[in-house]
């Protein structure tokens, strides 16, 4: 299970020029928003990524209002690991909660990595999106083999919460309902 004190978010690639070509990609929008402002009521570390924004554009603006104050890390290798753009550096917790796209590419790679250096990797599979449902089907299941957790949204941040009496179980209750 995760917990608060050693857990952080990780946004990939959820870009201007991208996002249109992405399968629901109003809900995966929609959903990662939620995501991000519970990371920010939890008060807990996110960190967001951008694919060659000079073509796929900036974060997308209902995204990036959501996450407030946020820095990204710019890369062109498809795992976020994979350039040496100070991005490793930032990885200081053990537990690592991914939303993004492209689910098959991207999110793939990075989970992938991350899970053969050793971190937890928790998969808010709601908040994740592909051109197409084939591809991030059959991504989901490749990456639940390798041994990442995938879950939802919802259930990632009530796990995180643990009990009705954390102090931030009705503001994050009124962001899922």
């Amino acid at each position: 299970m995760i917990n608060q004190n050693d857990t952080l978010f990780l946004f990939i690639d959820l870009q201007e020029r991208m996002m249109p070509a992405i399968h629901c990609q109003e809900e995966v929008i929609r959903k990662s928003c939620i995501l991000a402002r519970g990371a920010r009521i939890l008060d807990m570390p996110v960190l967001v990524t951008r694919q060659y924004p000079k073509g796929l554009g900036d974060t997308v603006p209902a995204l990036a209002e959501a996450l407030g104050e946020h820095d990204n890390t710019d890369k062109t290798a498809f795992s976020c690991l994979g350039d040496d753009n100070g991005f490793k550096d930032k990885l200081t917790q053990k537990n690592i909660v991914i939303a993004g796209v492209e689910t098959h590419i991207c999110v793939q790679q990075t989970a992938l990595e991350l899970i053969e250096n050793g971190y937890n990797v928790f998969l808010a599979a709601d908040c994740c999106g592909s051109r197409t449902e084939v591809d991030r089907g059959f991504a989901l299941c490749r990456m639940e083999q390798a041994g990442v957790t995938v879950s939802t949204m919802e259930s990632l941040l009530f796990e995180i919460m643990r009990s009705a009496d954390h102090p931030a179980r009705k503001a994050i209750q009124a962001l899922v309902k």
